[in-house]
């Protein structure tokens, strides 16, 4: 009909882009995805990857032991010498002429009366004084309180117990001398020296076997009194109280089951030898069998016993009071 213009029939509408003939596997690998998602400890960032970086570079890190046997062959530390650390320790080993074979300060010496002394007696023996880093003075020390000192000295020279007794003797002295029997703590026996050091004693005797010696420890616990107080090693300890008993010795077990208190010791101004037992066990059955006397320390409080460091230093007090409370009563009595 006359103006019906229209098209007959169905239309095919075209896209914009027009017709294509596939993706080209795009599709098809967007959908694949990534693979199973990975572990915390391997995602970057994640706590759990920071703390195993951690753990390997701590792994990584030498132990102490690798890094106090790598100090010493870098600062040509002999394997044989002890290194003496602290400040009061090694001012005491300089007033008493301990030979130094090195000095190692990481603190300046103006600032201290001590180190003022050590860097003098360095010098007057001409010992090299090393400016060391704290890290080389912790390694060396292993990670112990050095406060900025150290010195390396020749290992200790041990005497024997004849040797303490004929020196007390020829300087006029009612001979006091201290065995330990056994005790294995180098801070106990540092705790010792210190204490005869303080109440006069004329030295101390370890056995050579199941007991400690005067090691690094021990030094920095004596606070320098291992330089004034001599140390004598024998190989039995029974046999050498038996010596010393029969050069005229008393020798006195402390023993906390004896029923005589050690201020009521009648020996105390004779030639004397305090013995005291290990940590643990006390005195030994054969060490206890030599003994002239068995005395205790009383305790009041709740505490059951002592360790072997204070019961020491308890005994050698009342010891030095009832000998200077005798020689009062002399010098009294000769007026």
């Amino acid at each position: 009909m006359p103006g019906n213009d229209r098209r007959h029939g169905a239309l095919r509408r075209r896209g914009r882009k027009g017709p294509t003939k596939g993706s080209g596997g795009n599709r098809r690998r967007g959908l694949e995805g990534r693979g199973p998602t990975p572990k915390a400890e391997d995602r970057v960032g994640h706590p759990k990857a920071r703390a195993r970086q951690r753990a390997q570079a701590q792994q990584e890190r030498p132990s102490r032991a690798e890094q106090y046997h790598r100090t010493r062959e870098r600062l040509r530390v002999s394997r044989s010498s002890e290194i003496v650390f602290g400040r009061n320790a090694v001012a005491e080993a300089a007033y008493a002429s301990v030979p130094f074979s090195q000095v190692f300060m990481a603190a300046p010496a103006e600032d201290d009366e001590r180190l003022q002394a050590v860097v003098r007696r360095a010098a007057l023996a001409a010992v090299p004084v090393v400016e060391a880093s704290k890290a080389d003075l912790e390694a060396l020390t292993g990670g112990a309180a050095h406060q900025g000192v150290a010195v390396e000295v020749p290992p200790y020279q041990y005497v024997g117990a004849a040797d303490l007794l004929e020196d007390a003797r020829s300087r006029g002295r009612t001979p006091l001398l201290v065995a330990l029997d056994q005790v294995t703590d180098p801070h106990n026996l540092g705790a010792v020296l210190r204490s005869a050091g303080a109440f006069s004693a004329d030295g101390v005797i370890v056995p050579a076997r199941r007991s400690v010696g005067v090691t690094a420890a021990a030094w920095k616990v004596s606070a320098g009194a291992a330089a004034r107080v001599r140390v004598a090693r024998e190989t039995n300890m029974v046999r050498c109280l038996e010596r010393l008993q029969r050069q005229g010795c008393f020798v006195v077990g402390l023993d906390p089951r004896a029923t005589t208190r050690v201020e009521d010791m009648g020996l105390a101004d004779s030639p004397l030898v305090v013995v005291t037992g290990s940590e643990g066990r006390g005195l030994s059955r054969l060490v206890r069998e030599t003994c002239d006397l068995l005395v205790s320390v009383p305790i009041t409080g709740s505490v059951d016993s002592l360790n072997a460091a204070v019961a020491t230093g308890i005994s050698l007090y009342e010891v030095d009071r009832l000998r200077r409370q005798a020689q009062g009563a002399a010098d009294t009595g000769t007026r």
